[in-house]
């Protein structure tokens, strides 16, 4: 990839301040890509092998309930990550990714990622430091968005917060 790769990188929130020799070595492994509105960008279920890092337009994330079909979860847009099972086993997407509009994004090859790390681990251990917030942002959207769809039930039936 060219320089102009890694500095579109270290441009990205996530990779922000990250050494030039760090965003240099991630850049080989990325490539420029672009959704157009309505297109499935990830799919629950499916492979994880890349993840994306968003530069322009928004994406619904969207997880499938039994009896309620495909529920929004959350709104991806600019300067957010797209796609964080890359890095965890057994490496399947926990949802669904539909572009709303068009999306311009950085795609980062996640098993060529994982492999470079296993030899740099202190690359490896700095970004995963930077995964673990999102991670943990992305959890705590799907919680709220559960008590949103079955907070008032679950209180009904005696299970809210507190009870056993």
């Amino acid at each position: 990839m060219s320089p102009s790769t890694a500095s579109e990188l270290g441009a990205h929130p996530l990779f922000a301040s990250l050494s030039p020799s760090a965003l240099e070595r991630i850049s080989t492994f990325t490539s420029h890509v672009a959704f157009q509105p309505g297109d499935i960008i990830l799919s629950e279920g499916g492979t994880a092998e890349v993840f994306y890092l968003l530069r322009r337009g928004k994406v619904a994330l969207s997880a499938h309930a039994p009896g309620k079909g495909h529920l929004l979860v959350q709104t991806l847009g600019p300067g957010e990550t797209l796609g964080l099972s890359w890095l965890f086993p057994p490496f399947l997407w926990q949802f669904d990714a539909r572009a709303v509009e068009l999306v311009e994004a950085l795609a980062i090859d996640g098993p060529g990622l994982r492999d470079k790390l296993e030899g740099d681990p202190g690359l490896g251990y700095e970004l995963l430091k930077r995964f673990t917030p999102v991670v943990l942002e992305r959890l705590q959207q799907t919680r709220l968005r559960l008590l949103d769809l079955y907070g008032d039930r679950a209180r009904a039936d005696g299970h809210g917060l507190g009870q056993p």
